[in-house]
């Protein structure tokens, strides 16, 4: 054996072995085998987009590689951290390829000052309660940095590229989905590793935020740092050289970047059952407003996140909500779903009540379907897809009761409508990214609220899940007379029954006619 590895180890300093090297291996999570007898091989000097439909297995495939998840069967050949090691001269038993490898995963793990748990969902709201948490500037200079010796991401460098100067006093869980995202990335590179995994890095960035990341990107290649990353076919950087397309847990074609174009299927038919649909909704108590704010503004710090808005929502409009990261909207979102405090010193009508008035939380979140990035980030791993639909009736985060046969015919129905009926009895937390999210969107559809509000419903899908997704809301709001607030940084994910539209920017709103 000892033979085996020396002669191993001869062969990645000679160079003749890649990389990177996946070869035959068999990766199982939760007793699920996620791949069999997968092989990827990377060259020095490669970058590599891996692209698939979702559930394709992408992010299992990048987590695999930063050692993650376990391989059962196989070699995995990490060929630079070998040649890393033999340079440095380092023979520690403890040094890991973590120690050069950064991951920048779609969910944060940050914990509170104490250290005793993660942040809890509505936290960012809560003044008091948000002050157990660390700013930006002190998480940055928290982080580890690797034994790589030619630093060349400072914090004062990544600070700047990555635009988190404005941030730096600003506690973590007050960052927006696409704020946090900046950061993540940004406190990957200060690690300076040597190989670079991002999981769908544009996912959350508005406009400006996606466009400027292609020229940080160009950057991190250019620092001599090599990149994996899982993306969308159409959103695949100049600076790629390869691209893996993976499905059902296999690599079923490379290309070189110069030889991919992204394939272009035509759709299913993306019709619902409109009488399935039918089925699972009840008519709904008639309101005068859905919404009604007159000067509203919201204070944390003494920084102005809303700066005397006046929006109303009347029963059965369907309202795009925009704005560049930061802007304010998940604020405003929280006013009306009654995740913020503030709501009680402004001027706020919801449902035809004013707030503080005697109305409780649970009032307005009964008649509330909400879905939301943020909201992904905080159930419990070990519910079933099922009981996390079944939570929504409760409007908490799990199901903390027995399961109730009085809903379990709605909640099969509209995992049917999504199609992710074979999922019903499976954990949560095993199933893939996108599953989830459908997940969340059953449970928010299921209650059959008076109003929906969907911040990013389609992070994650692929096109066809998107199509379906926006047809079965456009059904919903025919035949109910839904009220809808949608949230999106692609326009193309807007469905056609959208016809209002409010752009937040620097607390400011403007109602575009």
């Amino acid at each position: 054996m000892n033979t085996y590895i020396d002669n191993l180890r001869k062969q990645i300093v000679t160079k003749a072995l890649p990389f990177l090297c996946l070869e035959n291996i068999t990766v199982k999570s939760l007793n699920k085998v996620l791949f069999t007898n997968l092989n990827f091989n990377m060259n020095k000097g490669e970058h590599w987009a891996v692209v698939g439909e979702s559930g394709s297995g992408k992010t299992a495939f990048l987590s695999t590689i930063a050692g993650i998840l376990n391989v059962t069967k196989g070699r995995i050949y990490h060929a630079y951290f070998e040649r890393f090691k033999q340079q440095k001269n380092i023979d520690d038993p403890f040094f890991g390829i973590h120690q050069v490898v950064s991951f920048v995963q779609q969910k944060h793990h940050f914990r509170n000052l104490s250290n005793t748990g993660e942040f809890y969902y509505q936290q960012r709201f809560n003044s008091a309660n948000s002050e157990d948490s660390q700013t930006v500037k002190e998480y940055l200079h928290s982080i580890k940095r690797g034994p790589v010796e030619n630093r060349v991401w400072t914090i004062g460098r990544v600070t700047e590229i990555m635009h988190l100067d404005y941030l730096l006093d600003k506690e973590l869980i007050k960052l927006s989905n696409g704020e946090t995202r900046r950061l993540l990335i940004g406190a990957a590179l200060i690690k300076n590793p040597i190989l670079l995994l991002l999981d769908n890095p544009l996912t959350g960035l508005d406009v400006n935020s996606r466009k400027e990341f292609l020229h940080i990107f160009s950057a991190i290649v250019k620092s001599g740092i090599t990149v994996v990353l899982s993306t969308s076919p159409t959103e695949i950087p100049d600076e790629i050289s390869h691209v893996a397309v993976l499905k059902n847990g296999l690599i079923e074609k490379s290309y070189t970047r110069a030889d991919y174009t992204a394939e272009v299927k035509e759709f299913k038919n993306t019709a619902p059952d409109t009488s399935q649909i039918q089925k699972s909704l009840k008519p709904l108590v008639t309101y005068t407003n859905i919404v009604k704010m007159t000067n509203v503004s919201v204070e944390y710090s003494g920084k102005k996140i809303l700066n005397e808005l006046n929006w109303q929502v009347k029963q059965g409009e369907r309202w795009a909500l925009s704005g560049p990261n930061g802007a304010g909207k998940s604020t405003l979102l929280s006013l009306i779903n009654g995740d913020n405090p503030q709501a009680y010193s402004n001027d706020i009508i919801l449902f035809d009540q004013q707030r503080g008035s005697g109305e409780s939380i649970w009032d307005i979140k009964k008649k509330t379907g909400y879905v939301s990035p943020e909201l992904l980030q905080y159930f419990p791993a070990g519910s079933n897809c099922m009981e996390i639909i079944e939570s929504g009736f409760y409007d908490t985060l799990g199901l903390f009761r027995p399961a109730s046969d009085k809903y379990r015919n709605i909640i099969e129905n509209w995992m049917d409508l999504l199609q992710i009926s074979q999922y019903k009895n499976s954990l949560f937390s095993a199933v893939s990214a996108s599953i989830q999210r459908l997940c969340l969107l059953a449970r928010a559809l299921a209650k059959n609220p008076t109003l929906l509000i969907l911040d990013e419903p389609c992070q994650g899908l692929d096109t066809q899940q998107q199509e379906h997704f926006k047809a079965i809301i456009d059904v919903v709001c025919m035949l109910n007379n839904s009220t809808l607030i949608y949230v999106t940084h692609y326009p193309e994910e807007l469905p056609p029954s959208i016809n209002k539209f409010i752009h937040l920017e620097k607390g400011i709103a403007q109602i575009i006619r």
